[in-house]
């Protein structure tokens, strides 16, 4: 695959078809980053006893990637929102940490964005974080976020 040059600098020889033939079998392909987002599921987050799993604990902090559906916000254009495991109708607000459903986890935003329909699956990609926490700007308590955020259709 190398040719001797001239001057004895061995440079790689040209790309051909029947090169490529010879290639074991996934060299062109891309291997995944190293640092790609971790999925996580809604089950992955809390345990039926309501407190937080291994997995949730492993990830805190990590980057991670999460499917589902933005619950309708409270105006079109938002820094946050609500992921639900399932389509909801209307926004699944909590007024306590104590009455925090499992299948929702607040979404902070990295920058405003457009809320898209509560049907559509979309996927969050941003850095967990697991524990009580009140938003100062709306109130609103969480026990799990996805923060610097960004989405896009699954």
């Amino acid at each position: 695959m190398f040719r001797a040059r001239q001057s004895g600098i061995r440079r790689p020889a040209p790309l051909t078809r029947r090169a490529l033939l010879v290639l074991p079998a996934g060299w062109l392909l891309a291997a995944p980053r190293a640092d790609a987002a971790t999925r996580v599921g809604f089950a992955d987050l809390l345990n039926p006893d309501n407190d937080f799993t291994e997995t949730a604990r492993r990830n805190a902090g990590q980057e991670v990637e999460m499917r589902g559906y933005m619950a309708p916000p409270l105006k079109s254009e938002i820094n946050f929102f609500v992921l639900t495991k399932t389509p909801a109708a209307i926004c699944p607000f909590c007024d306590s940490a104590a009455a925090w459903p499992n299948d929702i986890v607040m979404v902070q935003t990295a920058r405003p964005v457009r809320a898209v329909d509560y049907d559509l699956l979309i996927r969050v990609v941003g850095f967990l974080e697991i524990g009580e926490a009140t938003d100062a700007a709306t109130g609103f308590v969480s026990r799990v976020r996805v923060r610097d955020a960004a989405f896009k259709k699954a």
